[in-house]
């Protein structure tokens, strides 16, 4: 997970960004149960008034009220009404509410408070509530009988004086002093209503326009958090597309500057992996992380803070439903989890077996064991099928566990809920909103899960991008690079030098000392594995020496950048590689800037002018992948033709014209001589007569200098040497060479 955030910190600002508008989102998906519950709550229910007190009230039923308000507070409330000069059907006098009170929440709280108790009291006795009923009946036995029918309620409390009425009010506010809230708010509305009512208010219009006014908010709300949802998911887009992006050019960077060391330590197979699909799953986590792993745990405390405001009594619910999720996602984590780095190794393994049947695909033929590659592709193909299913099928098993947990919440929360709905203690829609917020709540969880079981995955894939990133090149620049003389023509020193392989037990070159002198061929020569491709390949440090030095110029190849020192090589390898493009591109590849005269002229010492000249569209003639279109001695005429356009001062040919025939090789050298008159030439060969007139040719015997010298003097003084010659020479081109060479 570290490795994760370490890819994402340089794109701090944007994830600021992301969780800004995450943030809004999140107030837009949480406000929504809340307006749900107005709905129900006060648009249905409470016939959309959301008044706590009765904003116009005529003056009959003002004096009702102030009956059951206490003496100490009725100028309170007296100074909050006013008499209105507006129009209504009811014929007496009316009084309103004063703008300065309806505007100001602090006296409109406390005037909801002095009224709370005579409003529901007022409620009970106009609807002939049955505990209000039986108070009445008692006062009336207190009356002559002649007034019982005469005198309703509010006139025996007017009939009062102060200290007996309130004593009554206070005996009654305590039977009703154990009424629910939610029973006394409604109770409080309907009296509003009947107030309203009296005014000839048409309530079923204010009904409709509280519905109608709270749906807006709802779908503005909606839309801001389309709009936020949107922008999160073009954000987050963006972001995993640059970090995919980044590290794909980190990681391609980091191998193109590899030693063959490294690329001895990571196959080629798994460097395609972990450069497509490792990233590919980085890239995916980081949308999902800043969509989702960000957004969740906001959802869930809002969630939280929303449920606590709400209903406190089935918190319980909530907290068994997240219990649940953790526990399973908790044995799937445990089951899954070890499996994933084996998915990405089968990975690496179905990639090397590709790419070995693809490459090798003419001697699969040639050999005709397609069977056998098809059943060796199967094993692997079969062996991640089968990780990949197990995965797959625990991953497939969470989703319908979670679904169940979240249905049995739901069903829960309302079986609870309807029993506090009948008791009074809770309304239809906070219940509503309840079960809303529980399922954000539940489903951020989720979401937090889900990433969980996702997490091992991509955090395998960092860990094999960042073993890339992190790992030790071998091949250094130095710190204070020195620039090589470029007055000399490329002298090539090799100072004692050994080699061995990193990791291997014994050298491959032992104690190599030789100089090679510009205007002069040096030869490789010896049995297959006497070290003459590891010795030219020292030279551009695709290895770096363990004992001695290699000088150019008479500095030590490891004092100047690799920029340059391979600025001065024209490497030709052993086996012939050309790019797509076509041949022209693949000519100067190492010369952009070359003319074409250049160009052809490459061309011609290579002996690659006459097949490309016979080509319809010539030097444009497109390469195929590898120079699959070419054949081997093309690709190999190409290769030098792509040396000798760089112009080097020290030219390698590593047995670079093993591909071509007696005449052209003699052709071939024959012209390169005139080309290279003032370079240094480096040759690796097989065959004699492509060393013959080299004026020094080097014996290799096991990693070791076995002779030194030319043609005829190593055929007199070296006998490895001798023996090659015996077995490529005729016994009468040997016999002639032996008495030249006294």
């Amino acid at each position: 997970m570290r490795k994760l955030f370490k890819f994402l910190t340089p794109y701090g600002g944007a994830m600021l960004a992301i969780l800004c508008v995450l943030i809004v989102q999140a107030y837009c998906d949480l406000s929504l149960p809340t307006y749900t519950s107005d709905i129900v709550n006060t648009g249905i229910q409470q016939k959309g008034i959301d008044e706590k007190v009765p904003y116009e009230i005529s003056e009959e039923d003002f004096e009702h009220l102030l009956l059951f308000v206490p003496a100490k507070e009725q100028e309170t409330v007296k100074n909050a009404y006013q008499e209105s000069q507006g129009v209504y059907e009811y014929d007496g006098a009316v009084m309103e509410i004063k703008e300065a009170v309806r505007n100001d929440g602090e006296k409109l709280e406390e005037l909801s408070e002095i009224l709370g108790k005579p409003m529901l009291l007022c409620a009970g006795f106009d609807s002939g509530n049955e505990s209000a009923a039986e108070i009445e009946e008692r006062m009336k036995e207190q009356l002559e009988e002649q007034l019982r029918d005469q005198l309703d309620v509010y006139d025996m409390f007017g009939m009062m004086e102060d200290a007996q009425r309130e004593a009554v009010i206070s005996e009654i506010g305590t039977q009703f002093s154990g009424m629910p809230e939610t029973m006394a708010e409604q109770s409080a509305a309907v009296y509003i209503e009947n107030v309203y009512k009296n005014l000839g208010i048409d309530i079923d219009r204010k009904e409709i326009h509280y519905i109608l006014k709270t749906g807006g908010k709802m779908l503005a709300l909606a839309a801001l958090g389309m709009l936020a949802s949107i922008l999160v998911g073009l954000l987050a887009s963006r972001v995993g597309a640059h970090v995919g992006r980044g590290l794909r050019k980190d990681v391609f960077r980091k191998v193109v500057g590899f030693s063959n060391g490294e690329f001895d330590k990571f196959s080629t197979a798994s460097l395609i992996t972990r450069s497509t699909n490792d990233i590919q799953q980085i890239q995916l986590l980081t949308v999902m992380i800043l969509r989702m792993v960000l957004y969740a745990p906001i959802m869930a405390a809002g969630g939280i803070f929303k449920v606590l405001r709400t209903n406190v009594d089935m918190l319980w619910i909530i907290a068994l439903a997240v219990l649940m999720i953790v526990l399973v996602v908790a044995v799937l984590f445990t089951i899954v989890m070890p499996k994933f780095r084996v998915v990405q190794d089968m990975v690496d393994r179905l990639n090397l077996v590709s790419r070995e049947i693809l490459t090798g695909l003419p001697v699969i033929r040639a050999f005709s064991t397609e069977e056998y590659e098809e059943q060796r592709f199967d094993r692997a193909n079969r062996d991640l099928t089968r990780i990949n299913l197990f995965v797959n099928r625990a991953m497939t098993f969470m989703m319908p566990v979670m679904m169940l947990i979240m249905n049995g919440v739901a069903v829960l929360i309302v079986w609870v809920g309807g029993h506090s709905i009948n008791e009074g203690t809770m309304q239809v829609g906070d219940m509503m909103a309840f079960i809303q917020y529980t399922m954000q709540i539940i489903m951020s969880f989720l979401m937090i899960c889900m990433i969980s079981v996702m997490l091992p995955r991509a955090a395998v894939s960092a860990e094999r991008v960042d073993e890339i990133l992190m790992s030790d090149t071998l091949i250094h620049d130095p710190k204070e690079p020195v620039s090589l003389d470029k007055t000399e023509n490329g002298a090539v020193v090799f100072d004692h030098v050994s080699f061995r392989y990193p990791g291997a037990e014994e050298d491959v070159l032992k104690d190599i000392s030789f100089a090679a002198k510009p205007g002069q061929t040096t030869a490789f020569i010896g049995s297959t594995g006497s070290g003459k491709s590891t010795l030219v390949n020292l030279i551009p440090r695709f290895y770096d020496v363990t004992e001695g030095r290699i000088m150019i110029n008479g500095t030590d190849i490891r004092d100047i950048t690799q920029h340059e020192l391979r600025d001065r090589l024209g490497y030709v390898p052993q086996k012939g590689i050309l790019f797509s493009g076509d041949i022209a591109s693949n000519i100067l590849y190492g010369n952009p800037a070359g003319s074409e005269e250049e160009m052809r002229e490459a061309a011609g010492i290579a002996q690659a002018a006459e097949f490309v000249e016979e080509k319809k569209e010539k030097y444009h003639s497109p390469i195929a992948q590898g120079g699959t279109n070419v054949s081997g001695g093309q690709k190999q005429r190409l290769s030098i033709a792509r040396a000798i356009a760089k112009q080097p001062s020290v030219y390698i040919f590593d047995d670079s014209f093993s591909a071509l025939d007696y005449k052209t090789d003699v052709k071939l050298r024959n012209a390169l001589k005139e080309k290279t008159k003032e370079s240094t030439v480096l040759i690796v060969a097989q065959r004699i007569s492509t060393i013959l007139h080299a004026e020094q040719i080097i014996v290799l015997d096991d990693g070791r200098i076995a002779g030194k010298g030319t043609h005829r003097e190593l055929l007199k003084n070296c006998e490895e040497y001798y023996q090659i010659a015996k077995s490529q020479l005729s016994e009468k081109e040997l016999e002639i060479d032996m008495k030249e060479a006294g």
